[in-house]
């Protein structure tokens, strides 16, 4: 059998479709759109089952492509004449093609893996789940083409069937409005789209999609070794089990995904020594880059009475709404992974803590003072203001004379000023205007 295996791998389309669905998942998850993947290995996984919009339909019309093998070699009909069982004649194009996608869609994750293995150190269970799904989906497409195939072996099946595979996916979500619950069970790339650094997939909506996809999958096996017509009526039956199954499982809800918040990802580990420094589970890789300027930001609050002496990473979540506990020794700070798998803006995340210590927190009512923390920020640097990071020139502009005026303060009042907007951001009534003595 692994001599016959060999063969057909040689000489099916198992080798091309593994190239192509592995190239063009590489080429996807780099180019396609921006690099959503780069906080952790969970994101790498949905970004995957993202792109099965395309690689689905691919697997269906190279199933439906080497199935038209025999048809295209003329000896369909006498193959039909030999005593061996179907099953047994398709078992070694159904191995190698299966071999095939599986192949390819692993080759697109280890492209992904690579760009971040080293930063992302955070591996949920969940996530070999989500993949789990992937893979079962691409299998289930490349038998379902074998079947669709063997039955219709025209030169146009192999293109009309990857149309039809990709228009099918990108009309579920209209087809099952308003039940998400029901699209999500169906297509393996529904809410896929953009995961935050804490999303998460719940294990019993991956189970859902497996039951809904392995009984797919063997009514497509079901169809391409049937004999007659009642075998082939015989494998919608898999089909109806499987989705009937996975409808008893999937929570009845909207927003299954959108809503999941893996907590385990949001919990702080912390950099060796002091002061402390902690972020989020997912992005503990990120320490080396942020333990440095964070502590330094906090020598520089040092400087005034009252200042916090710990950094940790904001870790709220809007969907649902959920904020960290704020203390007044605590600065939280945002972490936005960039597209190389670094931390954003890193050269400015000096600047980025004292700011956050010294404006009102985005849970408050109002998010007043961040033109004042901006210019305080470069006064406790000895620095005068630049343009860098997410600061736009007008905000810039407007710090850099509120800087000057702070500047030419004596020593003990600008510090007492600086003091006091620091007081008023945790209190929450910070606002601008307030270190020169004006209302704004």
């Amino acid at each position: 059998m692994t001599r016959v295996l060999g063969i057909e791998l040689r000489r099916s389309a198992a080798i091309g479709t593994a190239l192509i669905l592995a190239v063009i998942g590489a080429l996807l998850l780099y180019f396609a759109e921006q690099i959503y993947f780069a906080d952790g290995w969970m994101q790498l996984a949905m970004t995957m089952r993202l792109y099965l919009a395309l690689l689905w339909p691919l697997a269906l019309a190279a199933g439906a492509w080497q199935a038209r093998r025999d048809q295209r070699a003329k000896v369909a009909e006498l193959f039909a004449t030999t005593p061996r069982p179907q099953a047994q004649r398709f078992l070694p194009v159904v191995l190698a093609m299966t071999a095939a996608v599986v192949t390819g869609y692993l080759a697109m994750g280890l492209a992904g893996a690579a760009w971040i293995a080293g930063t992302a150190t955070y591996l949920p269970v969940a996530t070999f789940a989500v993949l789990g799904v992937g893979l079962l989906a691409l299998v289930a497409a490349v038998w379902l083409g074998l079947a669709v195939g063997r039955l219709i072996p025209s030169p146009v099946t192999a293109p009309l069937l990857g149309i039809a595979g990709l228009a099918t996916l990108l009309l579920i979500p209209g087809a099952t409005r308003p039940k998400g619950w029901l699209a999500l069970l169906l297509s393996p790339i529904y809410e896929m789209n953009m995961p935050g650094p804490f999303q998460t997939l719940p294990g019993v909506a991956s189970a859902a999609q497996a039951l809904w996809l392995a009984g797919l999958a063997a009514g497509a096996l079901l169809l391409l070794v049937a004999a007659g017509w009642r075998w082939r009526v015989t494998a919608l039956l898999p089909v109806a089990l499987g989705l009937a199954l996975g409808i008893a499982v999937m929570p009845h809800e909207d927003r299954v995904v959108r809503n999941a918040v893996d907590m385990t990802a949001k919990e702080l580990v912390c950099a060796d020594g002091e002061p402390r420094v902690c972020l989020s589970r997912i992005h503990a890789g990120l320490l080396p880059e942020v333990t440095g300027p964070a502590r330094e930001a906090l020598t520089m609050l040092a400087t005034i009475p009252g200042a916090p002496d710990r950094v940790h990473e904001d870790t709220t979540t809007f969907s649902p709404d959920a904020y960290p506990a704020e203390t007044a020794d605590v600065v939280l700070l945002s972490i936005t992974v960039g597209p190389d798998a670094h931390v954003e803006n890193s050269a400015d995340l000096v600047t980025d803590v004292l700011v956050r210590a010294l404006s009102n927190p985005y849970s408050c009512e109002g998010s007043g003072g961040r033109t004042d923390a901006l210019a305080a920020a470069f006064w406790l640097r000895d620095r005068e203001p630049v343009l860098n990071g997410p600061h736009d020139p007008t905000m810039v502009g407007e710090a850099t004379a509120i800087w000057q005026g702070l500047t030419s303060l004596p020593a003990d009042e600008a510090t007492a000023r600086v003091a006091a907007l620091r007081k008023a951001a945790v209190d929450c009534t910070a606002t601008d205007g307030t270190l020169l003595g004006e209302t704004r």
